[in-house]
């Protein structure tokens, strides 16, 4: 059957001895289908000085929030644990996200769009 080239809806590039597993395509499918694609990029995924805090008064969207949350799950999960802190963070306050829990959320997704190129580099062991 040879190598496989995607997984999961993972792709997986072999470069030497390392396996790359890109998500570039995930990550515009993503930014496309929440309307973050045509943002201005950032270079910061999460700004450690915001104080977020549960939200008292009227909730903004939740459900759409709550559905761009465990859309970022799958990418955390696979090859995206740089957005790790960020994203639980936001999960908190998936129930009761105000305007001030979107703006944060909008930065991660910025980020994400100024570094789909990323991946994760996994130094394949097999040949060793």
């Amino acid at each position: 059957m040879g190598e496989a080239n995607v997984t999961l809806n993972v792709r997986i590039v072999r470069k030497g001895d390392n396996i790359l597993l890109p998500q570039e395509q995930y990550i515009e499918k993503i930014l496309r289908k929440f309307e973050y694609f045509d943002f201005i990029i950032v270079s910061t995924l999460y700004d450690v000085n915001s104080k977020l805090k549960k939200n008292r008064g009227e909730f903004i969207s939740q459900p759409r929030y709550s559905q761009i949350i465990r859309t970022l799950l799958h990418l955390m999960s696979f090859s995206r644990s740089n957005i790790v802190f960020a994203r639980v963070r936001l999960s908190r306050y998936a129930q009761c996200a105000n305007q001030k829990h979107w703006d944060t959320l909008a930065i991660l997704m910025t980020y994400l769009r100024g570094s789909m190129d990323f991946a994760l580099n996994i130094v394949d062991f097999s040949l060793y």
